[in-house]
């Protein structure tokens, strides 16, 4: 299997585990940090993975990771009871339906699913 895995930036490891895996329900690959504020951190939700690193220097802030899921409305309707959405699910003209939300460090999270009622 081939899959690409995001790296998004963050200034403080404790900081983005509450946030991915208290509040977004991630789990845990691995952390690699001897006082839990610097280093990386592993993490997934189903077959999303990413990486967050802390200090994330010589590469670019505010990335942007998209999500393919397989109904954007139920990944809302949790995820917008835990922290604060950008604006609710809305079908796009290029045929997905989609949300977007940031992360405590300015990166743009974009969930994209089928559109409403194509049953895709």
């Amino acid at each position: 299997m081939e899959r690409a895995v995001p790296i998004l930036p963050a200034d403080d490891l404790a900081e983005a585990r509450r946030f991915y895996v208290e509040h977004l329900g991630f789990s845990m690959l691995f952390e690699a940090s001897e006082d839990g504020r610097v280093g990386l951190l592993g993490l997934e939700r189903g077959t999303i993975r990413l990486t967050v690193d802390c200090p994330m220097s010589g590469h670019g802030r505010h990335a942007c990771v998209a999500f393919e899921v397989d109904d954007a409305d139920r990944y809302y309707e949790e995820w917008s009871r835990r922290v604060d959405v950008l604006r609710p699910p809305h079908d796009e003209p290029w045929g997905a339906r989609t949300f977007d939300l940031l992360d405590p460090f300015g990166n743009t999270l974009f969930v994209m699913g089928p559109t409403k009622g194509t049953g895709e």
